[in-house]
């Protein structure tokens, strides 16, 4: 029987190779970028069109390779960072496997130009699938450029699997800022399609986060830090009060590696324990330096994922620290540059002591004498010719006739509001259970409402109307409110700003960080809006729909969610009545916006079966 097991060739080999490692722009972004990371660059420049399909380009000025490097690089499994099995455990560096470059080869046009600072001339290589079409010396800056050119070209069925350029974008931008944050003495700039989105000089830190997330995050940090054998921890936590729906501004890095877990996130939200609102979660940027042997980054090909030796133990200090950061932040001294100089004291009276007040008495003073000296300047009326005061009176009255015939108005009623047989009894009233039900009689038994899904429905369908006739009424705000966003969700609220607008929102000026709102729809009031706007934004992190119908289905959705009644508020009577009325008179009243039950029925005879047991 002939073998029927054989070696793949190389270009399929690495194309295999290339669906672990390149799952779309992104991942070519995150390997390139930490490629020139490792190469001891000071300044990276990434370079995007069209979200990564049409070119993705990392410059960079850092160590450069030599001829012989060059064209080793694009080989499976060569690696400058490992030379035995044990130097796994001891890290240091981002790449580490020598799968990046060659699966990026074989499924892209790949054009890279380098040149170490000793050399005089550098190397230009280019390779198409896997082939090496051509290699010369080149006069080029010192430094690394790799330029990925169409992305899939031979993989169409990888590249038909590729969301829209707005999802796309994102991605790759979640990855600048993971790499850009965890190396602030690198300078970062990022290119899209020609305009320059991001820009972030050498800095520190809370510089680095307060350039990137903008707005007002300066004021929202708590510093964190604490050092012990196991872990150092340093970083920021944000204040409970600016705590969001979303978790978009949450960030791991262990040993300047962005990571995720969801253990040490519990431990997070241990520390905030009581301090947040139902449904909200804090934002952190936390950075952990353990040792390498303590740690094992290769459990996953895109190496976010990292296993601790001893778990326990760092929950149990991360919990610990960020609650005793949390605890000192409102008795910390804060400088206060705003501070009003008039209320300082002056230096003349700085040192001098305070006069004791005196207290003078005028013992002639007599109320009595004042009074008495009043009554004796008051004079009486004369009244002796009081009958001139009605001289002509009765001449005037006597002209005036009365009318002949006084006609009053009066409602005539016509008919009673109630039938004959149902005002005789007391109209059936709807009722609250437990602020969350409201139970409605009718003949058959009683309906049972749902009171939030109810009102998630009546909000869903009329955000849909006005998205779609764009009539919208919108209420016109006194003083514009100016609500603060980092530049990611900005970018957010330029794409859906059409259809914002079309369900009441005016937005008058649009800022890097900050966007100026002059309207609101009618039912959210000033106080919702960055609610609102935080959920929306937050509902569509994953991506914005392509189509029209589905973006206004999303926002809708998710303005419904925010503003509808919530269970555990109180309603009165006539606010029950229009719940109900409102919600049997929408088109599908019996499911909410999320596909739940709204209400359910019970009958008379079902109660009696109850009683007959």
């Amino acid at each position: 029987m002939p073998s029927i097991i054989q070696l793949l060739p190389d270009h399929v080999a690495n194309q295999i190779a290339a669906g672990e490692v390149v799952q779309r722009p992104a991942s070519v972004v995150k390997e390139l970028l930490e490629n020139a990371v490792d190469a001891k660059a000071t300044d990276i420049k990434l370079i995007v069109k069209d979200a990564g399909k049409s070119l993705v380009q990392v410059i960079d000025n850092g160590a450069g390779m030599s001829v012989t490097d060059a064209r080793l690089c694009f080989e499976r499994h060569a690696t400058s960072k490992i030379r035995q099995a044990e130097d796994l455990f001891s890290l240091h560096t981002k790449g580490f496997r020598g799968e990046a470059l060659a699966s990026i080869a074989a499924i892209a046009h790949v054009e890279m130009k380098t040149r170490q600072d000793q050399d005089e001339l550098g190397t230009h290589i280019i390779i198409e699938g896997s082939k090496f079409v051509s290699q010369d010396v080149a006069v080029l800056p010192k430094g690394t450029s790799f330029a990925i050119k169409n992305l899939f070209f031979n993989i169409p069925a990888r590249r038909n699997f590729l969301k829209s350029d707005v999802v796309e974008q994102r991605h790759i931008i979640d990855e600048f800022l993971r790499v850009a944050m965890a190396h602030p003495n690198i300078h970062f700039t990022l290119y899209h399609n020609g305009s320059e989105m991001f820009n972030l000089p050498q800095s520190n830190i809370r510089q680095r986060i307060v350039n990137i997330f903008a707005g007002k995050t300066n004021e929202k940090l708590v510093p964190v830090k604490e050092s012990t054998d196991i872990v150092s921890i340093t970083g920021f936590v944000s204040k409970p009060e600016f705590s969001k729906k979303g978790r978009g501004e949450q960030f791991f890095f262990v040993n300047d590696r962005f990571i995720k877990s969801g253990y040490l996130h519990h431990a997070v939200m241990a520390a905030y324990e009581g301090l947040l609102k139902e449904g909200c979660q804090p934002g952190y940027y936390i950075y952990l330096d353990v040792p390498p042997h303590t740690i094992d980054i290769n459990i996953h090909p895109t190496k976010t994922e990292i296993k601790f030796d001893d778990e326990h133990a760092l929950y149990a200090i991360l919990r610990s620290t960020i609650k005793h950061s949390l605890g000192q932040f409102n008795v910390a001294p804060v400088l206060d540059f705003e501070r009003d100089p008039n209320l300082d004291t002056p230096y003349d009276y700085k040192n001098q002591e305070a006069s004791v007040p005196t207290v003078q008495v005028d013992r002639s003073f007599n109320p009595f004498a004042e009074d008495r000296q009043q009554r004796q300047t008051y004079k009486k009326p004369d009244t002796s010719h009081w009958e001139g005061l009605y001289v002509g009176l009765k001449h005037d009255t006597e002209t005036i006739s009365p009318p002949a015939e006084i006609h009053f108005e009066h409602e005539e009623v016509t008919a009673s509001l109630f039938d004959e047989e149902e005002s005789r009894h007391e109209v059936a009233k709807m009722f609250q259970i437990h602020k969350k039900y409201i139970v409605n009689p009718i003949k058959s038994g009683m309906v049972i409402v749902d009171q939030q899904r109810a009102h998630q429905r009546i909000l869903y369908e009329s955000f849909l109307v006005n998205m779609t006739v764009r009539q919208a009424a919108s209420q016109q705000l006194l003083f514009p409110l100016t609500l603060y966003f980092s530049r990611t969700e900005m970018e957010l609220i330029a794409e859906l700003e059409e259809s914002l607008v079309n369900t009441g929102f005016v937005f008058e000026t649009h800022g890097a960080d900050h966007a100026v709102i002059s309207g609101l729809p009618v039912n959210v009031s000033e106080s919702e809006a960055s609610i609102v706007l935080e959920q929306l934004l937050g509902d569509l992190q994953d991506g914005i729909p392509e189509n029209s119908f589905s973006q206004n289905d999303s926002i809708a959705k998710s303005m419904a969610k925010s503003l509808a009644v919530k269970t555990g508020t109180f309603l009165t009577e006539k606010e029950q009545e229009n719940l109900v009325n409102g919600l049997f008179a929408c088109k599908e009243p019996n499911v909410s916006p999320f596909q739940k039950p709204t209400f359910i029925t019970m009958r008379v005879e079902d109660l009696d079966k109850k009683f007959a047991l």
